[in-house]
């Protein structure tokens, strides 16, 4: 590719990602200075050689995967954060009052409210997150606290209401039989241990089993959601992109609620990396931009999906970012 030719990538890319419309001959050759049929010749090249593709709505061109990993490999340029935004990040990872995670997440939002894509942060699976500790403590005779123990030292607490045909003694008998059954267990298998193994035992010592397994059950149903280890944020603006049409944002939202599908994202990369269609396991028709990080014993991946027609240049300066405010 000639420099010509890498001028008027850059220009046809830059102008297809603003407006989401075609780029045609005439509205490049006062950028370009030479006429329009010159650049009607380059643009013919560019789709020969697999950079542009031509649409049947209009006789502009618009970038194709070739031509958008083209363009991030070699012409584009990461953008610089304004004060405003920066400010706006910062000030998060400077509240002492929020844990990592829970910063992470609000900037992660934010990003999603800069850029109108989805933001995903996937946490570090990890076997070695076992149940340590499951206390009781009674309140009254209809009232106790239970708290979850976990051997990364996280600890967990709920307020239970007990049900009319159950009493605190039952409940802690129950949490005796969970402490002995289940700790050391992974936190990703204590649900189907507590179906499995935990249930047939309670229901031979306690009456009325049904109603105190399904108090344990909803205790640690709780705990796993608040500390899940998967986030989504901005999933309502597939709706905005005008190259997606309803079956297609729809299979993309089923994508992201399969948490298995999900998992393809994971990242283990140093710094930014962009996937563009076929080079991500997600989706063929969106770009997946993602970063890892670590800290303070936390790691995960951090993940922007968009359209093809991303700004790049914004995305991977706000995940630079982020990922130095995390290991900062």
């Amino acid at each position: 590719m000639n420099d010509r030719q890498k001028k008027l990538l850059k220009e046809i890319v830059e102008a297809y990602i603003k407006d989401a419309r075609p780029v045609g001959s005439k509205i490049l050759t006062d950028k370009m200075k030479v006429s329009s049929a010159t650049i009607r010749n380059e643009m013919s090249e560019l789709e020969e050689l697999g950079y542009l593709e031509k649409t049947h709505i209009s006789s502009g061109r618009v970038p194709s995967s070739k031509g958008y990993k083209y363009y991030v490999e070699n012409i584009m340029k990461p953008k610089e954060l304004s004060e405003k935004d920066m400010y706006k990040l910062t000030t998060i990872f400077s509240n002492t009052n929020l844990s990592l995670n829970d910063a992470i997440k609000e900037c992660m939002e934010i990003i999603t409210d800069l850029t109108n894509y989805t933001s995903i942060v996937l946490g570090k699976e990890s076997d070695n997150n076992t149940l340590k500790q499951l206390n009781i403590i009674p309140i009254d005779d209809h009232k106790v606290v239970a708290l979850v123990v976990v051997s990364n030292g996280h600890v967990e607490n709920k307020q239970v209401i007990l049900p009319e045909n159950v009493n605190v003694d039952e409940v802690v008998k129950a949490s005796e039989i969970i402490n002995k059954q289940l700790i050391g267990t992974p936190i990703s298998e204590v649900s189907s241990k507590m179906e499995f193994e935990v249930k047939p035992r309670i229901a031979q010592i306690i009456k009325e089993y049904e109603s105190v397994y399904s108090m344990f059950r909803n205790v640690f149903s709780d705990f796993a959601e608040k500390n899940s280890n998967y986030f989504y944020n901005g999933i309502s603006n597939m709706l905005k992109q005008p190259e997606f049409e309803k079956d297609k944002i729809q299979n993309i939202i089923e994508k992201l609620e399969d948490y298995e599908m999900v998992k393809k994202i994971e990242s283990n990369d140093d710094g930014v990396s962009i996937y563009i269609g076929e080079d991500n396991e997600f989706d063929k028709d969106v770009t997946v931009v993602k970063t890892s990080y670590k800290a303070d014993g936390e790691e995960g991946t951090l993940a922007i999906i968009g359209p093809q027609r991303m700004e790049y240049d914004k995305v991977v300066t706000l995940l630079n970012f982020i990922k130095s405010q995390i290991e900062r």
